[in-house]
């Protein structure tokens, strides 16, 4: 009889192996509404007599609002802080002390600028759990022997702490002290706006010790209205009807808060305005003016409740390869051609004006180092300097000699963009992780809310990529039509969404063409609903358009040599009645495919359920890698070819970029970033059989990845165009360029979220 009992160690060995296989995904983190860890309540530091009182503030060339050069107010004058002996530790203490959860990093060497002033602090050695910089040892404050160029920085977390009571513990009024407070909002008080997604017009609120607290107006400009409105994803301010908020304000006593605020308006973030002077109270607790700050929004286009009607003129600024709307490499329009713009210099005042341009608010971050992928084509501004006021970044001084810059130096943004509430409508289910699972909506059924599953017929990668976008997970990886093995909620096994076909630009699933109420779909829900898994990168292929230019010719080729190509169906239908000894008039070109992403390039399929050729002796990783199409110039296809992605590899790459992929001997097969697969000229399949095509002028049309069997960050790059002639013994390629598809999502489901 076999014993029942178990070692006493098992349970200690499973623990470690539930460690050890939660540990591979902590670098993925957690995605907006997945639940955190509990995180403590702040309690104000209680500070002995004899401990120096000092206030903190982050500095400097900012490319986040959370982030910048440490500065220290004592002695009624700001200082800086030495980064010699300067740690992780030390930079706990500063960003708890200004609120934040946690420090992310900190930077030596002046990063964000040199500060001017004392050098209050050096040769810190903080523990991390000091409750003031103050506390920490050193050589004392003001000895030390460090320069400016010395100045540190630090990165704070974005979460501030519950419960986080700003205190001014100088008696007198700090001058330029940055404000810091546990949340802001502007929370709707009238019953029209209440019902509004998103919420224009309201209250300005600050948490401030837990408790949400009104602003007195006293001393209210616009320029904080600005800055309020910016920072919840809206381009602009205007007027609204004071005499309501006024009858309500009499109707219910506000609270206010301790202080006024003070903005210039071209701050990012109202944590980057200097705070006013300290609220008069009157004995019954209102302020001078009597009423609590109302701000009211201008929405832009994408988000605004009803469409803008009139002229629009073709915009100088665009986003590229951002996995969300409002955020992207930045690309400008100069002589008829889009180019990028270098990072030196980039900070939040330059960010925001191309945020705000397109509609967006404020910049929570400005993007350096080509960080959502490199541009092709010129880079048309460098060193970019910008007030925060100007109309377009095409507006702010730069310097027009953009020498020495390479597109690894592209300049992208992330745009603060309306809370539209499309994350609470969706979920992820039985994955395991939190970027990974069975598709489950949030839909109304008979006067209730309900969760169920995706229909899977049709399934895929434009599907998968909006829901990406909305969880807030980046680009999708992969689009599942069956997902037995992901078991989610069971009380959500019903399909409650069918028929759903996306362009992959919509913000939210239920944008997309669906069936509606009357679904269909006969393979059922549960093991057969749709799935996604998803990441924060993903490739992105661009076809050098030059290369093609320069390297068209025509060719006779004769049918005998032709056989393996008139096996992989790379001839026209006619090719089969041709004689063996006759010949094929080809369009020959070469193709240089750049991978100019995040991620590298991989074929969708497997390496086992790669198609063998026996006549070209290779596999064929993707069938279908490219579409070359001959257009008349009345848009009728007079010719075409396709190329397989045999030997997917990479042919060359960027300086200090190593090669990864090589097709020979089964290798693996695909491009890594900054590296490019050249298709040359004198490959089969390399063509377009023209040998039934009249002279005359065309359009010749390449498509890559035209199945958008693999996600990339951007697809709307992936088309070449060209202008071809032939003359029936001759052919000339010019004109070729990349064609950027404008694909537009429509409002009208952006409009159905608002209120009648």
């Amino acid at each position: 009889m076999l014993s029942t009992q178990y070692p006493r160690c098992c349970p200690v060995i499973l623990l470690l192996l539930l460690k050890l296989v939660l540990a591979q995904y902590e670098h993925l983190g957690y995605p907006p509404g997945y639940p955190d860890p509990e995180q403590e309540h702040y309690t104000a530091p209680q500070l002995t007599a004899d401990t120096p009182r000092i206030q903190l503030r982050l500095a400097g060339d900012k490319r986040k609002h959370n982030e910048g050069r440490v500065e220290v107010f004592y002695n009624s004058e700001w200082g800086t802080v030495c980064d010699d002996d300067f740690n992780i530790h030390a930079a706990q203490v500063v960003c708890r002390e200004l609120g934040y959860v946690e420090a992310i990093s900190w930077s030596p060497s002046s990063k964000y600028g040199k500060g001017q002033g004392p050098i209050w602090f050096d040769n810190l050695h903080c523990s991390g759990k000091e409750r003031t910089l103050a506390l920490c040892p050193s050589n004392g404050i003001g000895v030390s022997d460090c320069k400016h160029s010395e100045d540190v920085g630090v990165v704070c977390s974005d979460k501030r702490i519950p419960g986080f009571k700003f205190v001014n513990t100088l008696h007198n009024h700090v001058e330029n002290l940055d404000i810091q407070v546990e949340d802001v909002r502007i929370r709707a008080i009238l019953s029209s706006y209440r019902k509004r997604i998103p919420v224009t017009e309201g209250y300005v609120e600050v948490k401030d010790g837990g408790k949400w607290k009104q602003i007195c107006n006293t001393e209210w400009t616009e320029f904080n209205s600005r800055v309020i409105c910016g920072m919840f994803g809206f381009p602009g301010e205007r007027k609204y009807n004071a005499r309501v908020y006024k009858m309500f304000a009499r109707r219910r006593k506000p609270t206010f808060w301790d202080f006024s605020v003070n903005c210039t308006g071209n701050e990012a973030h109202l944590s980057s305005c200097k705070l006013g002077h300290a609220t008069l109270l009157k004995s019954n607790g209102t302020c001078a003016g009597g009423l609590p700050v109302v701000v009211s929004c201008v929405p832009g286009r994408t988000f605004a409740a009803t469409p803008m009607m009139g002229f629009r003129k073709q915009p100088l600024v665009r986003l590229r390869g951002g996995a969300f709307v409002g955020e992207g490499r930045v690309e400008v329009l100069k002589n008829g051609e889009w180019g990028t713009i270098c990072d030196d210099n980039w900070n939040l005042l330059s960010a925001t004006v191309v945020c705000r341009e397109l509609g967006f608010g404020t910049a929570k971050e400005a993007l350096s180092g080509g960080r959502l992928g490199q541009g092709m084509g010129p880079v048309h501004m460098n060193e970019v300097k910008c007030s925060g006021f100007e109309k377009s970044i095409t507006d702010c001084l730069f310097n027009k000699e953009a020498l020495g810059c390479s597109h690894e130096e592209d300049a992208a943004v992330r745009c603060n963009i309306p809370a539209m509430g499309f994350q609470e409508r969706l979920r992820l289910s039985g994955g395991r992780n939190p970027y990974e699972g069975r598709v489950e909506v949030l839909v109304e059924r008979n006067g209730s809310l309900v969760w169920g599953t995706v229909c899977s017929e049709g399934w895929g990668t434009m599907e998968a990529m909006v829901v990406c976008r909305q969880l807030g997970l980046g680009f999708a990886s992969n689009a599942f039509q069956e997902t037995w093995y992901w078991p989610g909620e069971v009380s959500a096994d019903a399909v409650v969404m069918s028929g759903v076909r996306c362009s992959g630009t919509e913000m939210s699933l239920s944008h997309c063409l669906h069936h509606g109420d009357h679904l269909n779909c006969p393979k059922g829900g549960g093991r057969n609903a749709a799935g996604v898994s998803c990441s924060d990168t993903a490739p992105d292929l661009v076809l050098n358009p030059q290369v093609v230019e320069q390297t068209t010719y025509m060719e006779d080729r004769p049918m005998f040599m032709l056989q393996c190509a008139y096996e992989e169906n790379c001839l026209t239908s006619t090719s089969g009645q041709t004689p063996a000894n006759s010949y094929r008039r080809l369009l020959r070109f070469s193709s240089q495919i750049h991978n100019n992403g995040q991620a590298d390039f991989r074929p969708k399929a497997s390496r086992n359920s790669w198609v063998w050729h026996e006549c070209h002796r290779h596999y064929h990783s993707m069938e279908v890698f490219t579409l070359y199409d001959l257009f008349s110039l009345n848009g009728t296809k007079v010719a075409e070819g396709h190329k397989a992605s045999f030997c997917l590899e990479d042919s060359e790459c960027d300086e200090g970029v190593e090669k990864r992929y090589e097709c020979a001997n089964f290798g693996e097969q695909g491009i890594t970033v900054s590296c490019w697969d050249t298709y040359r000229h004198d490959i089969d399949c390399q063509w377009v059989d023209i040998t039934d095509v009249k002279p005359g002028d065309y359009i010749f049309q390449i498509v890559i990845n035209p199945n958008y069997e693999v996600p990339e960050t951007d697809y709307s790059n992936n088309i070449v165009k060209c202008r071809c002639r032939y003359d029936g013994h001759r052919v000339w390629m010019y004109s070729c360029h990349n064609v950027n598809k404008l694909i537009y999502t429509s409002n009208i489901h952006v409009q159905s979220l608002w209120a009648t």
